[in-house]
């Protein structure tokens, strides 16, 4: 559904700006263009060519190596960075993004702070995102913190920015986000990586790959859809398919007697540590 209040809030004279075009920012964008936003209403920063080429050629926009005067009064700044480039990426753009006002960013850099990003920037309107790679298809998961200066307008921009990218939700501590990152931002790679092992098990007992690929994939998406649509925890829905002395049961004692629920509870702790260290290492004002 298209937004008339989105698409008055950006204009040629107050655009929508990316600094950096990347698979997030494609998602990000793709999406807002689709459900009507205009082109011209955009600018986008990414200094490699062939992505550049990309953007304009997918959708029209405005894509440059570098910042000038027509970043200025831009209503909303999407950073979608590297977090070890962020800062040389800010002191670039930090000039043509005070005029008339402080502009709105937000940010889907792993790892570096509010704090950091409103020093780089010279503004308080800072909201830190945590997105994940199936905002690809409009099915991400997001969460978003914002400082104490982002006021309700701001917020509701920002969601409706965010939205073509699926589900989203606001954490009250900026702390929490790097749990997010080890859980929902980490996460596709953990479902990727059970689908590789159930796959390669498949294969081994004989199923041919393109069928054993297949009743994963949709194992992974039907148990997920099941979880969330019902009132039960996962731990209830587990238990009603696993008789005890059954395959079920079989399966998951041997993972239990290799300690897989540890490890993958150790493997989020690291990740969450990882989004920590992050922050340290190039967040720094």
């Amino acid at each position: 559904m298209t937004s008339p209040a989105l698409f008055q809030s950006f204009s040629p004279d107050r655009p929508l700006a990316f600094i950096g075009g990347g698979n997030m920012a494609s998602a990000i964008l793709g999406g807002l263009i689709q459900r009507g936003l205009s082109q011209a209403a955009v600018r986008v920063i990414e200094p490699f060519e062939a992505a550049r080429s990309r953007l304009k050629q997918a959708y029209g926009v405005d894509a440059q190596s570098a910042p000038d005067a027509g970043f200025a009064g831009s209503t909303l700044v999407v950073w979608a960075v590297k977090p070890q480039t962020f800062q040389d990426a800010a002191a670039q753009a930090a000039p043509y993004l005070g005029r008339p006002g402080p502009a709105l960013h937000l940010s889907v850099a792993a790892g570096i702070r509010s704090d950091s990003i409103a020093a780089w920037l010279g503004s308080q309107r800072v909201v830190r995102s945590m997105p994940n790679t199936p905002a690809l298809i409009g099915q991400g998961m997001t969460a978003l913190f914002a400082r104490d200066s982002v006021t309700e307008a701001d917020r509701a921009l920002v969601e409706t920015v965010i939205a073509p990218t699926g589900d989203y939700l606001w954490v009250g501590a900026e702390t929490q986000l790097d749990a997010v990152t080890a859980l929902s931002g980490s996460g596709p790679a953990y479902v990727f990586l059970f689908l590789e092992a159930m796959i390669e098990a498949g294969t081994q007992m004989g199923l041919p790959a393109d069928q054993a690929k297949r009743l994963a994939i949709a194992t992974f998406s039907g148990a997920a859809a099941l979880a969330r649509d019902s009132s039960e925890p996962p731990s209830v829905l587990r238990e009603r398919v696993t008789s005890k002395g059954g395959t079920t049961y079989a399966a998951l004692t041997s993972l239990e007697q290799a300690q897989v629920p540890q490890a993958f509870i150790a493997a989020m702790h690291a990740a969450c540590q990882r989004a920590t260290e992050l922050g340290d290492e190039f967040g720094r004002a």
